[in-house]
């Protein structure tokens, strides 16, 4: 369940983040899991990382399947459905749209593991991925709520919480010495947001055109842990409400889970092609 916060008119949006941005000022468990969990995601971003420096081609996605191993999410309205298996089957799926469309794509988790925010974070910076894409489902305490919502950083978490992170979360520099990483970091965090605002506006216009007006409950901006430290443009979408009775049914369909996630990828891919050549 998030907070709420207002949402923002998608037309200006991407001006208001521009000018507030110019002044740069089966579960296994966790605890049991978390060590080898870590040292599995450091060796796949480094390994990442490698591949797409040496390879250099077109720009690399990272797709973040939100929870995993025992933590679980929100309940569906089915009982042996949760948050983790939505997410995990949506990012594989997107996977292999995006990578049709020529992208190079990654994923977070590939099968029901448990990962902390922290690390999910940490593997964007140390991958030196293009886009960080975090998919999650929402849910209400009265199972009443239904809608899309995609979500940025706020002013402040870039300012101050991701920097916050920085000592062990930035991005892979070879031959740069750590303060001028550091200052390359801050600098990347904060101009990626304009970037960040207008990918997930497009995103929501996509999934308003595919799933009408009401549902659309905005871009909202709040300090989401797993975006915190991004040095690059970054998003978290949730795709709906999966405990709602009419659509959490809906998400359970492959079918709409299809039309959403080829709505996704236009978003993507409308804004995602000159973000190499952007860095």
């Amino acid at each position: 369940m998030r907070r709420p916060h207002p949402a923002y008119p998608h037309p200006a949006y991407a001006l208001l983040l521009g000018l507030a941005f110019i002044g740069l000022a089966a579960a296994s468990n966790p605890v049991e899991h978390t060590a080898s969990a870590a040292a599995s995601a450091a060796a796949t971003a480094a390994k990442a990382s490698a591949e797409h420096g040496a390879s250099k081609k077109g720009p690399l996605i990272l797709i973040d399947a939100g929870h995993g191993g025992t933590n679980t999410g929100a309940p569906s309205v089915r009982a042996d459905i949760f948050e983790k298996h939505l997410t995990l089957a949506m990012a594989e799926a997107l996977r292999v749209r995006l990578q049709n469309r020529g992208y190079e794509v990654r994923m977070t988790r590939t099968s029901d593991t448990y990962l902390s925010l922290r690390q999910r974070g940490r593997m964007a910076n140390e991958m030196n991925v293009d886009l960080f894409i975090s998919l999650h489902a929402n849910a209400s305490e009265n199972h009443s709520h239904s809608g899309f919502e995609t979500y940025i950083l706020t002013p402040e978490a870039v300012d101050i919480d991701s920097r916050a992170l920085r000592h062990d979360s930035g991005r892979v520099r070879p031959d740069v010495d750590a303060d001028t990483a550091a200052l390359l970091d801050d600098i990347e965090r904060s101009s990626s947001q304009v970037r960040a605002a207008e990918l997930a506006t497009s995103i929501q216009q996509n999934m308003r055109s595919l799933r009408g007006k009401a549902g659309d409950r905005g871009v909202r901006q709040d300090s989401m842990h797993v975006l915190l430290g991004a040095t690059m443009p970054a998003v978290l979408i949730e795709v709906g409400f999966i405990d709602h009775p009419i659509e959490g049914e809906e998400l359970l369909d492959a079918k709409l889970r299809g039309r959403m996630l080829d709505a996704i990828t236009d978003a993507v891919v409308t804004h995602a092609g000159d973000l190499a050549a952007r860095r």
